[in-house]
């Protein structure tokens, strides 16, 4: 069977970003991290390092290898919470040392863009157009999401 995995090249300090989402993530595991034996493009031998981890139900491949390109919102990790409890202890811990930005987005310490956004609205911006309308107009006044608010703006009425 054909395995998918995201890869993600950073320029430096890889094991511990990656060491810090699989902690911060349930259902999250580092398999192994290993330097490249062999010289490459990138630096000598041992310069060079690789890791593959999964966070929650997604499996990731990883190298350190110096500059590149730098992480931008062209690939974005996503995670739906289900309660404001589980937004606020991630926004805080990805945001730390990073830069948060509107819609749920942030930047984290090492560059990497996140989403964290409740499940919840996904359901919200089901069904009824004018519910939809509402929830979205809610949504893009917030930075950090604010699960009881948009449920809120969903029930306001038209």
């Amino acid at each position: 069977m054909t395995t998918v995995k995201q890869h993600l090249w950073f320029e430096k300090d890889m094991e511990a970003a990656v060491r810090f989402y699989t902690g911060l993530i349930p259902g999250s595991i580092l398999e192994w991290v290993t330097p490249l034996p062999a010289d490459t493009p990138s630096g000598p031998a041992g310069s060079v390092r690789l890791a593959v981890f999964t966070l929650g139900d997604q499996r990731y491949m990883a190298i350190e290898a110096g500059p590149l390109d730098a992480f931008n919102h062209s690939f974005s990790i996503i995670v739906e919470c289900d309660d404001q409890t589980e937004i606020d202890r991630l926004w805080s811990a990805l945001s730390e040392g990073g830069q948060v930005e509107q819609c749920g987005w942030l930047r984290d310490r090492w560059g990497l863009c996140w989403q964290i956004t409740p499940r919840r609205l996904g359901e919200l911006m089901q069904g009824d157009p004018g519910q939809a309308r509402r929830v979205t107009e809610a949504m893009l006044k917030m930075v950090k999401f604010d699960i009881a608010a948009l449920e809120a703006a969903a029930k306001a009425g038209p």
